[in-house]
């Protein structure tokens, strides 16, 4: 199996194996993963989505302290914030006010912003100038594309379907994560409230090979050296890889998450629930429950937002009831040995 990275864009990384362990934000991602990862020779990412420019410098220069191989920046592409208006609010409020009490919930304080300014945590990223800046939900505007060239930060978008791959590619990006349906977490899809293409990887890795003229990476569902080498089979010239890595040493991943991630079959499927936008997660309580109330789900980032109190409690009791327990379609029992022991195992000759 290929274990060199062979595509110019990404060769400048010096990396040892073509792999990049996803970026994952709200915990799993911590210093140790993304140091142990770049220091076994891989690319390890920040999923900074969700953290102010502050913490994302202080990240940053936490794995700085303790490696000098490259690292990876990841945040979400911004769209017009959503209208939400107080009618929604008060269903979505209706609709969690038992789960609240449950939890010893005051019922929340809710109003904008719903997310963090992607300008300031932008910023951030060209005064950290990691190798890499990823991004999910679209194409970078111009003006930031031109920034980060001239900072010298490669770029990787991220893609679901064919579209949205030549969309990335005709923006200057330097490689391209394709997304197949089988990935956990947020799907990339460019439109928040858009119907989700639901290709899965080797089709969609088929519909880019040769058409798509910029590095390919494969995402979704790769949990094994058989399913790396697969994807660089078909294509890809390199891999990502999140769910394999979540009961890592290194992993953040609370105690609950962990222990709904070691049942000897895991369940997952799409949902709108948690943030507003898709995303593949193991069924969970909140996820049965909320499902047939979509009527008082609010458009993402603002569901996203309203869901932090809950996921925080449920995580602080030990339950996994009312957490986004994203994960891929991918089987098996997952590693919960070091990060170093992992990436080699996938690349051993």
């Amino acid at each position: 199996m290929p274990t060199e990275v062979d595509s110019e864009p990404l060769r400048q990384l010096g990396l040892k194996y073509p792999l990049i362990v996803a970026p994952m934000a709200g915990g799993p991602s911590t210093p140790e993963l993304v140091v142990a990862a770049s220091a076994a020779g891989a690319l390890g990412s920040v999923g900074a989505a969700y953290s102010n420019p502050a913490t994302i410098v202080e990240f940053a220069d936490k794995v700085r302290q303790r490696t000098n191989k490259p690292f990876a920046i990841n945040l979400f592409i911004p769209h017009p914030a959503p209208t939400v208006d107080p009618a929604a609010v008060k269903r979505a409020i209706a609709a969690t006010a038992g789960y609240r009490s449950e939890l010893g919930l005051a019922s929340p304080q809710f109003s904008a912003p719903f997310e963090e300014d992607f300008d300031a945590q932008f910023e951030a990223v060209l005064k950290i100038r990691p190798a890499v800046f990823s991004f999910v939900f679209g194409v970078l505007a111009a003006e930031h594309t031109k920034a980060a060239r001239e900072a010298g930060i490669l770029l990787i978008g991220t893609a679901t379907s064919h579209e949205e791959a030549r969309a990335l590619e005709d923006s200057n990006v330097d490689a391209i994560t394709l997304q197949g349906f089988e990935a956990g977490g947020h799907r990339g899809i460019f439109e928040p409230d858009a119907a989700d293409p639901e290709v899965r990887l080797h089709d969609l890795l088929a519909q880019c090979r040769g058409k798509v003229h910029v590095p390919l990476i494969a995402a979704g569902g790769i949990m094994t050296a058989a399913d790396v080498r697969a994807a660089l089979v078909a294509g890809a010239q390199a891999v990502q890889m999140g769910t394999a890595f979540l009961a890592a040493h290194e992993a953040g991943t609370s105690a609950p998450y962990r222990s709904a991630l070691s049942a000897p079959k895991r369940q997952t499927r799409t949902t709108r629930v948690f943030s507003g936008r898709f995303a593949r997660g193991i069924e969970n309580r909140f996820m049965e429950e909320m499902t047939p109330k979509m009527d008082a789900v609010m458009p993402f980032p603002a569901q996203n937002k309203f869901t932090r109190d809950l996921r925080g409690a449920s995580a602080a009791r030990g339950s996994a009831d009312f957490l986004s327990l994203w994960a891929g379609t991918g089987e098996g029992e997952l590693w919960q040995g070091s990060t170093t022991e992992l990436i080699d195992s996938l690349f051993a000759k």
